[in-house]
């Protein structure tokens, strides 16, 4: 990765004023979103738009795998065996490490699309 880009940035996402950077940002975007957010024109037309949709879905779906971590074992205790509940413990942890991690990347991708650009301290 690029050292001029933030701590987050996705891979996925060319650094700002590299060619097409805007569209592989929009990609990446849509890619956090249930695909029936591509049916709204604005989301491609305003990019800024698409990030807050992006925050709010992905910041959603980070507190309910963290409801879901802290009440998995007092709701299924009686319909799970002890393995299933471990691995659904460890499956609602990756999710969560996941969309933490989405959500970083949605912070300083949004705001390289305001036109804001990090500068690393020393």
């Amino acid at each position: 990765m690029d050292g001029t880009l933030p701590p987050g940035w996705p891979d996925a996402v060319r650094p700002p004023g590299a060619p097409d950077w805007e569209q592989t940002a929009v990609a990446w975007l849509f890619d956090l979103v249930p695909p029936d957010y591509r049916a709204h024109a604005v989301l491609r037309r305003y990019p800024v738009l698409l990030a807050r949709f992006a925050r709010d879905h992905v910041t959603a779906g980070l507190e309910a795998a963290r409801a879901g971590w802290r009440t998995v074992r007092v709701d299924l205790a009686d319909d799970l065996p002890a393995d299933a509940m471990t691995a659904a413990i460890t499956a609602y942890e990756r999710e969560g490490a996941r969309l933490s991690a989405a959500a970083r990347g949605v912070e300083v991708v949004a705001g390289a699309l305001r036109g804001e650009r990090w500068v690393p301290r020393l």
